[in-house]
């Protein structure tokens, strides 16, 4: 099988106990180097849960003017996958 194209692959693992999450990346890309080989790269993130971000704003002496589910200021429930929050200098 011949790829003609560059190809990127992306896959985030999850633990969330320990909140961790790794994003291995891999890439295809035989245009730019002509090798048949991926490269394979892992960034490492550790998960901040919002109540977290509030204690150390907080702390900084920030306070939380608002806090959506996205960029569209959609609410932000307990089922919301990610979170925008604006916070104001105290």
């Amino acid at each position: 099988m011949e790829v003609s194209e560059p190809g990127y692959l992306l896959v985030d693992t999850y633990d969330t106990l320990a909140q961790h999450v790794i994003s291995h990346h891999v890439r295809f890309d035989p245009v730019v180097d002509g090798s048949r080989e991926a490269q394979i790269d892992r960034t490492p993130h550790r998960y901040v849960w919002p109540s977290e971000l509030d204690l150390m704003a907080q702390l900084a002496g920030f306070e939380r003017e608002n806090r959506w589910a996205g960029f569209d200021r959609s609410e932000f429930t307990a089922e919301s996958r990610s979170h925008v929050t604006v916070y104001r200098l105290t």
